[in-house]
């Protein structure tokens, strides 16, 4: 007991009555201050302060739902004290760390000690994080002297600089994708439905007389191309909507 000496109050918790002034004197000449008494069985209807002991100390006891109740009667850095306790040490020693102690240890084969943290419970404390590292802000700085820059504009190429089609940007609400979906009610349906006749139209499309191209006065009565102005040979010709549709 002589690493307790200078702490001004305690508290004595008993269970036999034999040679208990002894005991309680013994403690007073090794702290040097005041020794309260309390019975073991009595410890759960007394009503003590928080933070009104240095010491407690607890002898031939196996308390199961008090530690909690005594770190609170402990004052902030306050000494726990188990001499002569029941059951084994290590399964003591994390019961008393679960209900908050810390520095628990075993003092010899009949006696531990643990500690109370040096502040209250149920304390708070105010986190400041105005002041930034340095070192840390500057992990991710780079420095445009040392590095070489790429520019963005060579990295596209002329097809990538082209606007798209307005007409092909069209995609179906449910789908997402330009297709259409089972029942399609948007218009998107007819509209794919009319673009692949007119490829269909344009890729099945051959003349019969080779003078197709140089007009309607040389076309005979069913050229695909009737009605349309006169191209080049070999010239791509996109066929009207008109065309692509049935007379009945």
């Amino acid at each position: 007991m002589e690493n307790f000496k200078g702490l001004q109050k305690s508290l004595y918790i008993w269970t036999d009555s034999a040679d208990l002034d002894k005991r309680v004197q013994q403690l007073k000449s090794a702290t040097g201050g005041d020794v309260a008494l309390e019975n073991v069985h009595r410890l759960s209807f007394s009503s003590y302060a928080n933070s009104s002991f240095d010491l407690i100390v607890i002898e031939c006891a196996q308390l199961t739902d008090s530690y909690v109740k005594l770190l609170h009667m402990l004052k902030p850095s306050g000494k726990l004290h188990l001499v002569s306790f029941i059951g084994p040490a290590a399964s003591l020693l994390q019961e008393i760390k679960l209900s908050g102690f810390i520095n628990c240890r075993e003092d010899s084969p009949d006696a531990l000690t643990a500690e109370k943290p040096g502040y209250e419970t149920g304390s708070s404390a105010r986190l400041s994080f105005a002041k930034k590292n340095a070192s840390a802000v500057n992990v991710w700085k780079i420095s445009g002297d040392d590095e070489e820059l790429i520019d963005e504009e060579e990295l596209l190429d002329e097809e990538d600089k082209q606007k798209p089609d307005p007409a092909g940007l069209r995609v179906c609400s449910t789908t997402g994708k330009r297709k259409a979906c089972k029942n399609c009610s948007c218009g998107l349906a007819e509209e794919l439905e009319t673009e692949k006749q007119s490829q269909k139209a344009n890729e099945t499309a051959k003349s019969s007389c080779g003078n197709c191209y140089l007009g309607d006065a040389f076309r005979c009565s069913t050229c695909p191309y009737l009605g349309m102005p006169a191209f080049k040979p070999g010239e791509k010709v996109q066929l009207g909507d008109n065309l692509l549709k049935s007379d009945i």
